[in-house]
């Protein structure tokens, strides 16, 4: 199951709107139509960023015609980066109205609300029609619950015959416990991470096959030592308003160091993995 109170409290309940406003304004962008690109230090809300979503919309086959739904969409970068990258069509949702109004808010911005769509749902219960999506899409969003089997099961219901299931997630690597907070716990409470293997068991436990399985751990280590350097490289100057600290807090810096930390320990891993509905 999903405690929603508790998952939303960690995210954040209230109106981000405004604050996105006074961010976008700050940094320049209070007047003109956004990209992903612009949006993407906000936005891409896992491990590697944009680059993750790239990759992972690469390793798919999108269209024009291609009808997507995001599971877990947060603020919606990745679902606006298909929708502008392929001219696909988008369906978001998440546990957090907030979330909810807030990708609604930069779908307008960015001039993809034709393409672009967000409801309030909860990923165990998907509030659409079986056989309605070419994709299943979701990106650092099955830590938070515990049910995998559930949620596993929903997308395949939702998939047409032939459909694609794409995940990014990060996947327990050892026994050893997790140093928190993490970006999508503060605590082990809601924390629900599973080993690559039991994924894989648990994607063949819902008749999904295996199509592509990457481990994308050394390259997450990577890119987190990178942005250090570069953070390091710009100490001294005037931070970009436009962050995850805006949906966040400040406290999300400690969250992305513990999440790197865990990593290089060997404590977590990444996967990217493609599965397939018969």
């Amino acid at each position: 199951m999903i405690d929603a109170a508790k998952v939303e409290q960690h995210y954040g309940q209230a109106s981000l709107i405004e604050r996105l406003r006074d961010a976008l304004k700050a940094d320049g962008f209070d007047d003109r139509t956004l990209h992903a690109e612009d949006l993407a230090p906000l936005d891409q809300f896992h491990s590697r960023g944009l680059q993750a979503t790239v990759e992972l919309a690469q390793a798919l086959n999108i269209g024009e015609a291609t009808h997507v739904i995001d599971i877990g969409s947060g603020l919606g970068g990745p679902s606006r980066y298909l929708a502008a990258t392929y001219r696909c069509n988008v369906r978001g949702i998440d546990l957090s109205e907030a979330y909810v109004d807030a990708a609604r808010f930069l779908a307008e911005r960015t001039g993809l609300a034709d393409r672009v769509n967000y409801t309030r749902a909860n990923a165990l219960s998907l509030p659409f029609e079986s056989a309605s999506f070419d994709i299943a899409w979701t990106q650092h969003v099955a830590m938070n619950i515990a049910d995998r089997a559930t949620l596993y099961r929903e997308a395949h219901r939702v998939l047409r015959p032939g459909g694609r299931f794409a995940i990014y997630d990060v996947v327990a690597a050892s026994g050893e416990p997790l140093h928190y907070p993490v970006p999508w716990a503060a605590t082990p409470e809601t924390s629900f991470l599973v080993t690559a293997d039991r994924m894989q068991s648990l994607l063949l436990g819902q008749n999904f096959e295996i199509v592509s399985w990457t481990d994308c751990t050394e390259a997450a280590i990577n890119w987190f030592a990178e942005v250090q350097k570069a953070r390091a490289a710009r100490s001294g100057t005037p931070a970009l308003a436009l962050g995850l600290q805006v949906v966040m807090g400040p406290g999300f810096g400690e969250m992305t160091k513990n999440l790197a930390r865990n990593l290089r320990e060997g404590r977590a891993g990444l996967i990217q993995a493609i599965v397939a509905k018969p």
